[in-house]
């Protein structure tokens, strides 16, 4: 019998898992990769939204016709956004300049408003989209600031569905999980249920070169330095995110902007898979660390969200060109277009 739904949120959650066969078949373990863009928002942000909100009506913090207010690069304010639309809400996303025009887009398409902050700023710098959301919240009544950064219920949604969904799919025979660290809800929350059922469980956060994270990780300090701009969406943070569990996490590998955009444009065409910017990050620290892992091992890469956001960023030419992106291919430094990616990658021999 097929089931029907009284919402679109009743589909949020059990999205599937696959397994990674051509980009994976130099790897040792055995790589699955679970796909957040089957959630009806095309992310793994649906989790926290719903949750989120739901919870805030359940304890009375948000009456009907009240305003929900989030801090986004775009992924989790269309997830508030969808939820909202369901659920009567006024929404309001404040997103940095680097999100792409395809995130913009579908907000304002789902009905939010949107403000459009600077990206080079410092999260306590009155122009971030962080302090922007902040202040909309002060001067607006009835309203929640959903505050994923800092927001306990984000891990928390996590380790209540995608924590508990992959230990399922897998017959407990996950020994790693790999997933990009921004908020640090998805990574955190996911890997407080799997330590549970198996503290052996390896947990592998993906960061950004040109975020604090890492270093943060492996000296509890709080490096300026390790702050430049780069172009991963989602990725990596220039402050400390109180949603990360830094405890459950057994180590962070950086990726560079552009494996990260070669990563995403390989899955389209080796796996038949449209995944985000984000998702060629998680794919690339996968890369970079599977030398290390066993035959034996099932290894788990999330990928949070769909390519058919990026298409004006990682899948045009003009922009990969634009950035300069380079990739280091036996010694020589080839630049890569669309075009060329399909011969550069099954010709590396030949390099």
């Amino acid at each position: 019998m097929v089931k029907r739904y009284k919402n679109i949120l009743e589909v949020v959650g059990n999205t599937p898992l696959v397994r990674l066969n051509d980009i994976a078949k130099d790897l040792k373990p055995r790589v699955y990769a679970k796909l957040e863009s089957f959630n009806p928002g095309d992310s793994t942000k649906d989790r926290i939204a719903k949750y989120i909100i739901e919870k805030a009506e359940r304890e009375g913090r948000i009456q009907p016709g009240g305003t929900v207010i989030e801090a986004s690069s775009g992924n989790t304010g269309y997830s508030v956004a969808l939820t909202c639309r369901v659920k009567g809400y006024n929404c309001i996303v404040t997103v940095p300049d680097k999100a792409s025009k395809e995130k913009v887009l579908m907000l304002r398409a789902m009905g939010a408003k949107v403000y459009i902050c600077p990206s080079d700023v410092f999260p306590d710098d009155p122009t971030s989209y962080y302090a922007k959301a902040r202040a909309l919240d002060k001067t607006i009544e009835n309203s929640i600031y959903v505050n994923q950064y800092f927001n306990d219920d984000n891990t928390e949604a996590h380790y209540y569905s995608t924590g508990p969904e992959i230990w399922e799919q897998t017959g407990g025979r996950i020994t790693h999980f790999v997933a990009c660290s921004g908020t640090g809800g998805t990574i955190s929350g996911t890997a407080a249920y799997l330590k549970e059922r198996n503290p052996d469980v390896q947990v592998i956060g993906v960061d950004a070169c040109g975020s604090a994270l890492k270093k943060y990780h492996e000296t509890s300090e709080f490096d300026i330095g390790e702050i430049f701009p780069y172009t991963i969406e989602g990725v990596g943070k220039n402050m400390i995110p109180g949603t990360t569990r830094f405890e459950l996490i057994d180590r962070f590998v950086k990726v560079k902007d552009s494996d990260a955009v070669f990563r995403t444009r390989e899955l389209p065409l080796k796996e038949g898979i449209m995944a985000g910017y984000s998702s060629g990050a998680a794919m690339q620290g996968v890369i970079q660390i599977a030398a290390e892992l066993r035959e034996d091992d099932l290894l788990v890469v999330l990928f949070p969200d769909h390519g058919s956001r990026y298409m004006s960023k990682v899948f045009s030419d003009e922009w990969v060109r634009a950035q300069h992106f380079y990739e280091e291919i036996n010694g020589r430094e080839v630049e890569v277009a669309f075009e060329e990616l399909n011969f550069v990658k099954r010709n590396r021999e030949f390099l």
